[in-house]
């Protein structure tokens, strides 16, 4: 059976063509290739599917503009997408395994028969075309750092926290993975939007894939406008892994759904990019509590200052 791969092509001036094939070499690619079309040049690679993730994608995007940016080239063009894709859905699930998460939680492929002794929480997941399996880093962070923030006894919260179960936005949503963990581990409700009409699709079958009432977790089409229109009253927590650039737009954006309490998980952030993440949330009266670090990523937990 065929696997399946993504197919990076990359139009760009000749000069930078060292700095891409430096960058894809680093990020794992097999095989690269460069041909000129017109006065560009048109550098194409391959990933193999099941070891690649859209945010690792998005990431050498983000990169490759900032190389050009610094030499002072034209940005280059970049697009991927799926080769041999009638067999991706199959290919790939070979390679995904059970993964335990933090000291709680066991992320479960749909497709595998459901253990009769578990002694986590399950969350089983089919995450479709949508972003979040659980094996990514920055997924990974999030988990763990909901984990701690729910799983904290009375006496050791803030004083200014409140002991119900909180209610939680999950901007990006992906697969829905963030929603169903956090609720697994405690939360009360979850309002989840994404801009990909298929993450929505894909959150709300995990939602019925881990028999969640539909009234605990609402996903819709959207970003945080929808979500303003989604509550009725500011959220006690919001979890957002996605982009750091986008999450820089969205910090803004923010103080519509919040309130004094309230506090943030904020991940899919490359390490040299926490800085002007952390002084956007800072000038949005934002306190950066912690960061915690794995592989290239991090991630921010954060409250009102």
């Amino acid at each position: 059976m065929a696997n399946s791969w993504w197919e990076i092509q990359i139009l760009c001036d000749p000069a930078l063509e060292d700095t891409i094939f430096w960058r894809l070499d680093a990020l794992g690619c097999r095989g690269t290739s460069s041909k000129a079309k017109g006065f560009s040049s048109l550098v194409c690679a391959y990933l193999p599917q099941s070891q690649t993730h859209m945010l690792d994608l998005a990431a050498i995007a983000l990169f490759l503009r900032q190389d050009a940016l610094c030499i002072g080239l034209p940005i280059p063009i970049i697009q991927w997408n799926l080769i041999d894709e009638e067999d991706w859905d199959s290919s790939w699930k070979q390679h995904w395994q059970p993964q335990e998460v933090g000291d709680r939680l066991l992320i479960y492929p749909a497709w595998l028969p459901v253990p009769d002794d578990c002694d986590r929480l399950l969350l089983r997941l089919e995450p479709g075309v949508a972003f979040g399996t659980g094996d990514h880093a920055t997924t990974q962070l999030c988990l763990e750092a909901l984990e701690m923030r729910l799983n904290t006894s009375p006496a050791l919260l803030d004083q200014d926290q409140s002991q119900d179960p909180p209610v939680i936005a999950d901007i990006g949503c992906g697969s829905g993975i963030l929603s169903v963990g956090a609720l697994l581990l405690g939360a009360k409700k979850v309002y989840a939007v994404d801009v990909d009409p298929l993450a929505v699709k894909s959150t709300l079958e995990n939602r019925e894939l881990n028999n969640i009432d539909a009234e605990r977790l609402i996903a819709k089409q959207g970003s945080v406008d929808s979500l303003v229109k989604m509550t009725d009253e500011p959220v006690d927590g919001i979890v957002c892994n996605i982009l750091a650039e986008i999450i820089i737009d969205l910090i803004p954006q923010m103080t519509a759904i919040v309130k004094p309490t309230t506090w943030g998980i904020l991940s899919g952030i490359l390490l040299d990019q926490a800085k002007p993440v952390a002084d956007t949330l800072e000038e949005n009266n934002w306190i950066v509590a912690t960061l915690w670090k794995r592989q290239d990523w991090c991630c921010m937990n954060v409250r009102r200052s």
